[in-house]
Formats: C-alpha cells, structure tokens, sequence
C-alpha cells in the first residue's frame, strides 16, 4: 500500500454543487447506478432498478434494518432563548448523547412539546451533551421516548441538504424494509429499493438482516493527517441468526451499504458476538476480510465512508471512480446515485 492512502488529503475531492442532491429519485429505483467489475477491470452506467442483473450468482445478500428516528427538537430554555437538539444515541437506558446548538449549562432544563423536557447532565469535550428526557417530570427511558418524539420531532436531514424537513422525508429517509427504530441517519443505498424490488431480490437470492443504529457520527470528517489516527465513532449493532448463519458460511456476501459492511466486518473480527458497539473502520490498510461485494451511494471528501470504499478498490482506483460519476452527472450523497463494486 503506497503511503498516500494514509494521508486524509488523498481522499478530498471537489464536488460541484448542484451534484449534492437535495431529493431523492422519483421513483426510487430509478436513481443511476455506476457498476464496477473488479475482475474484469470493467465500468458500466445503468439505473437502479438493473440492479439484480449484476449481482453474481449464489450471492447472499445482507441488508441493515435500522430505522430512522425524528431526532431533531425544537425547545427553548426556561429564559426562552430557543435551542435546537439533535439525538445522537442511546448510552443506555436514560442516558441520552446529544448535539444541542446554542449555550447550555449543565442542570439546565430544556422545554419541548407534549410535556417533554430535557436535563443536561454532562457536556463532553466533543461538544456533544449527556441528558435526561422526562414527561411530566417522571424519567424516560429511550424506548419511551421514541413514540414522543415520533410526534413532536423532525428527521434529521443530513446538513448538506440545506433545507428543512418535508412530510416527504417521513418516508423517503427511510428504507421500505426499516423496522428496528435507533438510527439518527439513514443507510442511504438501501433508500433507492422499492418495495417490489427488494422482494424479488430476496425471492431470488438467500438474504437476511443486521442492524447498525447509525450515529451522527457517520458525517463527521477525518481531521488528523493520517488517517489511522481517526477515532472511530461506535454505533450499535446487532446480527440476527438468520444472518449470523449466512456469515458464517462459504457463501459470498453482497453488502447494502457502508453500515452492513461495517457490522458484518465487526463480526467476524470480534468473536462472532451477535451484539454490541461497533467502532470498525475500513481503508486500504485494513481491507475487507469477509465482504465479497458492496452496494453504496457516493460520499463526502475526506470521510470515513470514502476510506471504506478504498478499501475495496484502492485509492487510485475510487478517485477514478468518482471522477467518471462526476463527469457523468451522478448525483451524490444520502439522496444521491448508487455504486455497485463487484
């Protein structure tokens, strides 16, 4: 490996900005997709819905169920002063990570709808906060606070959208086979999946499920200079059986998403444990060791989700890659065109 894959600088890219996609294809499935055949050292431009024609045969195919929350709140302080709060995750059963814009103080509790306050109980060195939720004073646990904000939140559009969650986004931030509520971002290749089309892919092929509540962390850059130096964000994750089975065999695995690919690498690196926090990060100097092939949408420069393509195809190779989608007019990120690497 040359030691410019190392350096944070080698994955920055210039984007035009009308590429950066501020909706999602209508249909889903309609969105571009760039194909690229590893083997073959071959490029091909088709639509989503082509998909099935490219996955290699006696391939499983795992997808990650997470489901998006309406993590971001609008409240006030008791002075009145408003305030915006983004739910990062669940530390545990109360104790909520957040990201909070505006001053706050430790002891400060912050007033939302439908009876809903928040305690802040911590602030970290990272800027993010440690609260408390309550409803008419009596503490919340995580789960009860789900159907709460599900009515008073909104969902939490990535920051480069720029522009303000619609009705639309209820739906379409979210994959038509999410179940598992956890995730403040979505696991954006499976977005372009219709209903129809994720059923005849799982008709056709053995396929399963792996959760990963995806943090906000996902969107944050890598700021040291080298890239090993990143500490990775850890996110939640769990492996049903069924998939548990399908990693555990011989069988090759097609990934939807970064998100899969990080929980089903985890796995097998840790013991095969079925649950927990998952801080794994991919780029060429810790290559896939079980993943067989990816299914993933285009990502910002200099983020660990551009690192984790590398380290299926190299640096030199995912630059080139992505300079072909821009010069063909992909559209990029969460509501952006999708990549398949076989």
């Amino acid at each position: 490996m040359s030691s410019k894959e190392l350096l944070t600088s080698s994955y920055d890219f210039t984007l035009p900005k009308e590429l950066i996609a501020t909706h999602p294809a209508n249909p889903r499935d309609s969105a571009k997709l760039l194909v690229y055949d590893r083997e073959k050292d071959e490029i091909f431009h088709a639509y989503f819905y082509d998909l099935e024609k490219f996955i290699p045969k006696n391939c499983a195919v795992i997808f990650n169920d997470t489901k998006v929350i309406k993590a971001r709140l609008f409240g006030t302080k008791p002075s009145g002063g408003k305030i915006e709060l983004l739910i990062n995750r669940a530390l545990n059963a109360n104790d909520i990570s957040v990201y909070i814009r505006g001053k706050v103080k430790v002891g400060t509790t912050l007033i939302f709808g439908d009876a809903l306050n928040a305690e802040v109980k911590e602030i970290l060195e990272d800027g993010s906060r440690i609260v408390n939720f309550y409803k008419n004073g009596s503490l919340l646990r995580f789960e009860e606070l789900l159907p709460i904000i599900d009515k008073i939140g909104h969902i939490p559009l990535p920051p480069y959208i720029q522009r303000e969650d619609a009705k639309e986004d209820e739906s379409e931030y979210q994959s038509v086979f999410a179940k598992e509520e956890g995730a403040v971002a979505a696991p954006t290749a499976s977005l372009h999946f219709t209903k129809e089309q994720h059923e005849k892919i799982c008709n056709n092929f053995a396929a399963s499920y792996v959760t990963l509540h995806i943090g906000s962390g996902t969107f944050k850059p890598v700021e040291c200079d080298i890239i090993t130096q990143h500490p990775m964000h850890s996110e939640y994750y769990e492996i049903s059986d069924e998939a548990k089975k399908l990693i555990d065999s011989q069988t090759p695995i097609l990934s939807i998403g970064t998100t899969s690919t990080r929980t089903i690498e985890f796995y097998v690196r840790n013991k095969n444990i079925q649950k927990g926090e998952a801080n794994l990060f991919l780029h060429p100097n810790n290559k896939p060791i079980r993943v067989n092939h990816i299914l993933t949408n285009f990502h910002l420069p200099k983020s660990t989700l551009l690192m984790l393509v590398a380290s299926f195809v190299g640096l030199d190779k995912t630059k080139e890659l992505y300079n072909i989608a821009i010069q063909n007019n992909y559209r990029f990120y969460s509501y952006g065109d999708a990549m398949l690497i076989i």
